[in-house]
């Protein structure tokens, strides 16, 4: 039987929910409506003229052939994050939750990189992959492949998803974790006993039992990667080589802060906006009608 929290007052809940209320007012609603309403200005640099052109910025944003170009790259680099992120997690969590000797070392080690500040990560993985000092470059150039990110679009691309994978990684590994220790043992060793090998166990048992976990993750995960990626690019490839890693968040910034394209800028983070909110009630509409709770 559900329980529900009966109150005498009308006016109480309303207090109790007014702090966050303001809070989502003053940094969502706020800046969005403020957003929407230069997304149809056109301002110069310093703000001293401000001339309304309605849609004219969306308009121009898509007959713009660079603009395009970051719709397709930020598709593949969202999958991309999303599916490495989830896949190797979930490895990572089975094998964290059969290991018996050793196991609050390993936990605690999958668990660093979550600490790490995006900025930070991005220099350590530029450290790694430098072509000049990197240790993983040379590695891979003793062995007859010649690594540079700085030329290479596609070793660029390559880098950064890495770099967001692995800065992802330890979040969805412990909620990974924690569905795999709250599925009943019993389950597992019925299962077992059946005849069922390890794998079969897996596929069978513990994966549709994680399918609520999977589900959040898969959301989550996409979100990362529309929009705090921004900070790990902006420190391994600041968008190159050209704009070639150029993602719609970071391609908001550079329009903004660098082209000094205020209106475009606020078009496309406009854009941006309803990208990500489509994107998780379609997957909220569809996909969950695939999950067993």
């Amino acid at each position: 039987m559900e329980k529900r929290v009966l109150f005498r007052s009308g006016w109480l809940p309303w207090l109790l929910i007014a702090p966050q209320m303001v809070v989502v007012l003053v940094f969502f609603f706020w800046p969005a409506s403020q957003a929407v309403l230069q997304s149809m200005q056109v301002e110069d640099a310093f703000g001293t003229s401000t001339v309304f052109v309605g849609l004219e910025n969306f308009r121009n944003l898509f007959n713009d052939p660079a603009y395009l170009e970051s719709f397709k790259l930020t598709a593949v680099f969202s999958i991309l994050v999303a599916g490495l992120g989830i896949s190797l997690s979930l490895m990572l969590a089975v094998f964290a939750d059969r290991i018996v000797r050793g196991a609050l070392f390993y936990k605690t080690f999958l668990i660093v990189p979550y600490a790490v500040a995006p900025a930070v990560a991005g220099v350590l993985w530029i450290f790694m992959f430098s072509p000049t000092l990197g240790v993983v470059a040379y590695a891979l150039d003793q062995l007859g492949y010649n690594w540079n990110h700085l030329l290479n679009s596609n070793q660029a691309l390559g880098l950064i998803v890495l770099a967001a994978v692995w800065k992802q990684i330890s979040y969805n590994f412990l909620f990974f974790l924690a569905g795999l220790q709250s599925i009943p043992r019993s389950l597992i060793e019925a299962a077992a006993m059946d005849g069922a090998h390890p794998w079969r166990r897996f596929w069978t048992v513990q994966f549709p039992l994680l399918s609520p976990t999977t589900f959040f993750l898969l959301v989550i995960n996409v979100v990362y990667a529309f929009f705090d990626t921004f900070a790990l690019i902006d420190a391994t490839t600041q968008g190159g080589p050209g704009r070639d890693t150029s993602i719609l968040v970071y391609k908001v910034y550079q329009d903004g802060f660098k082209a000094l394209d205020l209106g475009g800028s606020a078009a496309q983070s406009v854009i941006l906006m309803g990208i990500v909110v489509a994107l998780t009630i379609v997957q909220f509409r569809y996909v969950e009608k695939k999950v067993s709770y």
